[in-house]
């Protein structure tokens, strides 16, 4: 592609593209929005079922925040409802064995992941639109962003599974938020995570995530299996960017909605401010989070 790409038109309303690629356009350009839809919709989607889930975790450990929510009202749920979340968070083996419950908190983490990290790719998405809206417009073949999007999605699935591999062996292990154990394992996760802030891995992989438009200009291409592949690239430059900063969730407890949306809009933030000083306050506050949490450490 030696022409030249529009990249500052605002007014672009890539009437060239398909419905569905242009849905995806329209959406990816407006970032914020894109964060706030995927918020209102968990919190109305989910919030009664996590909150009865959270009930039922404090009848196991009850953990910070527990008596509170022993107060509330229990909330009946589909038989189905109750069985993956004993399966997320029993400590023992449940019935349907290590391997169903092994994919229940798969499950988990893959929608953990994605309304975590899919507002952070709007910008990459945004750009790879107008990139194809441009060739389409000039009579070139553009292959759905559909398809960049599946590939990085893709990626971080993959990160999903170590994230739940992980989850499971903690559970396995009878690691609770609270103990001993637990208090060394969430300073552990938010040290690791404070560190890798100030990383010279950390800092090239969210420049690559600044400026994805010189990677998907230079590897444009009208073949999906190699768009496909791109978007697994971008994808793990994005997973370079923030896998630390899900190990948040290890400190706080997994599927807690609030700190869910925190991450996910810190690392939306994170890729559209310039320079490292974001970066490196919020790895000083994790780095005094976890040196707080090994001085409370109970004996």
């Amino acid at each position: 592609m030696a022409h030249s790409i529009g990249m500052d038109e605002p007014d672009d309303d890539f009437s060239n593209l398909g419905v569905p690629a242009r849905s995806v356009a329209e959406v990816s350009g407006r970032a914020r929005a894109l964060v706030y839809l995927i918020l209102t919709i968990s919190v109305f989607l989910s919030w009664l079922f996590l909150l009865a889930m959270s009930r039922r975790a404090a009848e196991v450990d009850p953990g910070p925040g527990g008596a509170l929510l022993l107060a509330l009202p229990s909330l009946k749920l589909p038989d189905i409802f109750e069985a993956f979340f004993l399966m997320c968070f029993s400590p023992v083996v449940v019935p349907g064995g290590m391997t169903a419950q092994l994919i229940a908190i798969f499950v988990m983490w893959v929608l953990m992941t994605v309304a975590m990290m899919l507002p952070s790719a709007a910008p990459m998405i945004r750009t790879y639109c107008e990139i194809a809206d441009t060739a389409a417009g000039k009579g070139e073949e553009a292959v759905s962003p559909l398809v960049l999007l599946s590939g990085y999605l893709a990626t971080w699935f993959v990160v999903a599974f170590g994230f739940a591999l992980l989850s499971y062996a903690l559970l396995s292990a009878g690691v609770r938020l609270g103990e001993p154990a637990g208090y060394k394992v969430a300073a552990a996760a938010l040290a690791v995570a404070g560190l890798y802030q100030f990383s010279g891995l950390k800092n090239a992989c969210l420049d690559k995530c600044r400026n994805p438009f010189a990677t998907l200009f230079a590897r444009w291409s009208v073949d999906k299996r190699k768009i496909f592949v791109l978007g697994m690239q971008q994808g793990l430059w994005c997973v370079g960017c923030c896998w630390a900063l899900m190990l948040v969730m290890f400190a706080v407890g997994t599927m807690n909605l609030f700190w869910m949306a925190l991450i996910g809009i810190f690392s939306l933030v994170e890729k559209e401010v310039r320079g490292s000083l974001f970066t490196w306050i919020a790895g000083g506050i994790l780095l005094v989070w976890a040196a707080a949490l090994l001085v409370a450490s109970p004996a």
